[in-house]
């Protein structure tokens, strides 16, 4: 354009048509062009897909991510007549499955699943292969689902106010437990701790049946768990729950109330689940997969299945997604920094 404007100035009296005819030719192209391609995305969205679609989940076949996956998966395959294939690549604290997920063709059909690990992961890992901010365009979170806060009977708090009483009283004495070093487990109990003021030990886990069977033998005084595998023992009368991490009750457990409402306010963890694609894929089928997964969690077949989780279903859209993992990762790279938890 540049080129044309001095060749116009130069042949400004002989040519002056010939530059108007020049200028709009360039100016009817560029729009022909910009045009074509957005009826060209338009048109992808249209017809996608045409082909089997893969989910890449982080984590081993079994567990929540991989649950919903399959679940929202089926759905996909029922509403567009295409396979979605889960493909679990756990390992590295899912910086395994993240990594192939973010090198994927952006064409719509390599989905991922990113979950709270994918912000821990930031701060807690010195250098990641993938960017997590500039990699993907986050779809929608799917569900969040909230962590518990549990003691052994013999521990004589009946609520959060008392076990932080008794943690300021003898400091350094109360053992929590966790899923392991890194895991939004432990890093919940260190932000519990920064919050609250209160200096306990930390005591690792290679998993949550190990610590839980710790906590029922009074090894450990205190664990912060996931809802599920630990409600079992606090319906058994072997641990006592004292709060929930989620900012509201959950629908199956009303009667235990939030870390929040109990005067940490704010406090807010647990797992989340969500969707994203590789960078570059069309806003047409981000728009068209966002569209397919919310409705797809307001069928009751769908979330009943982690229910008993205590799922909080969300169906955000992709902008309000972006900025929660932001906020994630600023939150828990404060948790990690804290703690000085190291990959193990």
């Amino acid at each position: 354009m540049k080129n044309l404007q001095m060749a116009c100035v130069l042949q400004q009296r002989s040519n002056r048509n010939a530059c108007r005819f020049i200028y709009a030719s360039v100016y009817i192209s560029g729009f022909a062009i910009v045009t074509a391609l957005a009826a060209s995305g338009g048109a992808i969205a249209q017809t996608y897909p045409t082909k089997p679609i893969r989910f890449i989940v982080g984590y081993t076949p079994g567990g929540a991510a991989d649950i919903l996956a399959r679940a929202v998966g089926a759905r996909f395959t029922e509403a567009w007549g295409q396979s979605v294939i889960v493909e679990n690549r756990a390992g590295a604290g899912t910086n395994i499955g993240s990594e192939i997920a973010a090198k994927s063709p952006p064409d719509g059909y390599t989905l991922f699943m990113p979950t709270v690990a994918n912000a821990i992961n930031v701060t807690l890992y010195p250098k990641l292969a993938y960017d997590p901010f500039k990699d993907f365009v986050y779809v929608t979170n799917i569900a969040k689902v909230p962590g518990i806060v549990v003691v052994h009977p013999s521990v004589p708090a009946k609520n959060i106010k008392d076990l932080i009483g008794i943690a300021r009283a003898h400091p350094n004495q109360l053992r929590h437990g966790s899923t392991g070093i890194g895991s939004p487990h432990h890093l919940a109990g260190e932000l519990f701790k920064t919050m609250a003021g209160v200096k306990m030990i930390h005591v690792p886990y290679r998993g949550a049946t190990p610590a839980l069977i710790d906590l029922v033998a009074g090894h450990i005084e205190v664990y912060f768990g996931a809802f599920v595998s630990t409600l079992p023992h606090v319906k058994t009368g072997r641990a006592r729950a004292l709060g929930v991490t989620s900012m509201k009750r959950v629908a199956v457990t009303p009667e235990i109330p939030t870390i929040d409402e109990q005067g940490l306010k704010g406090f807010e963890t647990g797992s989340w689940f969500g969707v994203a694609v590789p960078t570059g894929t069309s806003r047409d089928i981000v728009n068209k997969l966002h569209a397919e997964v919310v409705r797809i969690i307001k069928i009751p077949e769908v979330t009943e299945r982690i229910a008993s989780e205590g799922a909080e279903f969300v169906g955000d859209t992709p902008e309000q997604f972006s900025a929660f993992f932001k906020a994630e990762v600023a939150k828990w790279g404060k948790a990690v920094t804290v703690s000085g938890a190291k990959p193990e």
